[in-house]
């Protein structure tokens, strides 16, 4: 009988212990599933955090790269500023001295308008000059020896500077009374550059007047260069 009883309670204590283990087993199952839930939803929670400050940590280097831009333009902008400045004094300074830059200019021209035409005046002396010169050896009849030289030598001193091109075309217009400038490259076969240097040299010389109000402009011979040159071709003749 006392075998029995410890048996039975012997019994009794082990399925305790199994039953206790048991329940204590699935508690623990639970608790374990309960550890992998939390462990999921706080690892969610910290990649969730991460990603939102990533997000926020973005956004704060483009609101600085923003304001660094920002403060470049308005570094730019100072700069153009004290630019506009400068130029702004500078002209300030320019209209302040206007009237005496006028002045300067004005006195400028004045010396300008006298030299011209102090070289006018000179050149019609000179011209006149001449003319007394050839009529003077025209009234004495001074005979012209028949000598040839080595080099030939003009005798009118008004065209003693002159190229044989630049009398060629003085004769030109002497025969024909006006030229432009194209025709007189036809008729001497010159180039264009050449023949408009070559008529304009004349007309500046002296010995051509030039209409502006056509376009070429016409060249004619001036008055006492006709007489020039009319006794210059009865002499050769």
């Amino acid at each position: 009988m006392a075998s029995d009883f410890i048996l039975i309670v012997t019994s009794v204590l082990l399925f305790g212990t199994v039953s206790a283990f048991f329940l204590y087993y699935r508690r623990i199952v639970a608790l374990r599933q309960e550890y992998y839930t939390a462990k999921g939803t706080i690892r969610d929670i910290v990649v969730s955090v991460d990603n939102q400050f990533k997000r926020q940590k973005d956004r704060v280097l483009f609101v600085a790269q923003k304001i660094e831009n920002i403060v470049l333009e308005n570094e730019k902008a100072v700069n153009k500023v004290e630019e506009y400045e400068e130029k702004l004094k500078t002209l300030t300074n320019l209209i302040t001295n206007a009237p005496n830059i006028e002045e300067n200019v004005s006195g400028q021209f004045d010396e300008i308008r006298n030299e011209v035409a102090r070289i006018k005046e000179t050149q019609a002396k000179v011209m006149k000059k001449l003319i007394e010169v050839e009529n003077i050896k025209q009234q004495k009849h001074v005979p012209e020896t028949n000598i040839d030289a080595a080099i030939p030598i003009k005798k009118e001193s008004a065209l003693a500077p002159l190229t044989e091109t630049e009398l060629a075309v003085l004769e030109i217009i002497s025969r024909e009374e006006e030229k432009t400038a194209p025709e007189i490259r036809e008729k001497i076969g010159l180039t264009r550059e050449h023949s408009a240097r070559l008529m304009k040299k004349l007309y500046k010389d002296g010995y051509l007047e030039r209409d502006t109000h056509k376009m070429p402009y016409v060249y004619r011979l001036k008055k006492e260069m006709e007489k020039i040159l009319k006794k210059r071709e009865t002499s050769v003749s």
